[in-house]
């Protein structure tokens, strides 16, 4: 086989444990997801009974449902304001961490703890308590958050870009607990680079800043695709996402198994959509080093 081919297998052979396992334990699960969305499931002394609504329910979810649009757009807008922090911060934390000094392994170990601090129990108790503690203290309300508004104001610059600084501000616990595994990735592309490219460019005369931008920034960017498109599922399916917790009450205790499921689908599709037009975008400006 040529190089190409082999690179094709590589991939191939790589991806298929998740087709496998896609097809052995999701795929009639999701399968039973879309029957449901197009059904109300009815509860009976043994079992249950499925009632046809077709488009109904989907139509419940935008038009007649008075939380799940809002819900939805602010979930969007969220993602807007927090990946490009999540993407900055990460490639600069593992930039950093790739640089030779004494304690570099517990500083590692340092930025990596959010991420299972972010699970399970501790989740948790973070959504019901911790998080709102260090939330509050980056609020308007607060001292601290009037006071840099009123500095930002002062510098007379758009209130656009002062509303976007503040949140954020308040996203920053956020930022650091989700950028965990990005900043491993980043860390594990970075000394993939081969030292020979920054020493032939060192004899060239080139800085520091001209080394990152013309070698380590173009040889990362299919790291950057990963991560970013990571990120974009990671913050859409994070145990605190909002509208997650609203298809689940709504589940639960509200409109029933139906309405929810439209919800899901809905959602769902979105994000595919979301996922591609990030991919396509993104993938035009990569590099891939042979």
């Amino acid at each position: 086989m040529s190089y190409e081919q082999r690179q094709k297998l590589g991939g191939f052979l790589f991806t298929l444990p998740f087709v496998i396992g896609f097809i052995l334990f999701f795929l009639y699960p999701f399968i039973q997801a879309i029957i449901l969305s197009f059904n109300e499931m009815v509860l009976t002394a043994s079992t249950y009974e499925l009632e046809f609504r077709g488009w109904y329910n989907y139509s419940y979810a935008l038009q007649i449902h008075p939380e799940f649009s809002r819900t939805f757009t602010e979930v969007l807008v969220k993602l807007v304001t927090e990946a490009p922090l999540i993407m900055g911060f990460s490639l600069f934390a593992a930039t950093l961490l790739n640089q030779r000094f004494k304690g570099r392994a517990l500083a590692r170990a340092l930025f990596f703890l959010p991420v299972i601090m972010g699970a399970g129990v501790a989740m948790k108790m973070e959504m019901s308590d911790y998080s709102q503690i260090m939330l509050q203290a980056a609020q308007d309300a607060s001292p601290l958050g009037a006071a840099l508004r009123g500095l930002f104001e002062r510098a007379h610059l758009p209130q656009g870009m002062v509303d976007f600084v503040m949140d954020a501000i308040r996203s920053l616990p956020v930022v650091i607990r989700a950028s965990g595994v990005q900043i491993l990735i980043f860390l594990a592309g970075l000394q993939g680079i081969s030292r020979e490219v920054y020493e032939a460019a060192d004899v060239e005369g080139a800085t520091g800043w001209e080394q990152f931008w013309l070698i380590t920034f173009p040889m990362i960017t299919p790291l950057i695709v990963t991560n970013l498109v990571y990120t974009i599922i990671d913050s859409f399916t994070a145990m605190n996402n909002e509208l997650i917790l609203l298809i689940r009450d709504t589940m639960t205790r509200g409109a029933g198994y139906g309405v929810s499921m439209a919800m899901a689908m809905l959602y769902f599709a979105v994000i595919a959509v979301i996922l591609v037009v990030v991919y396509l975008a993104a993938s035009k400006r990569t590099f891939y080093h042979v």
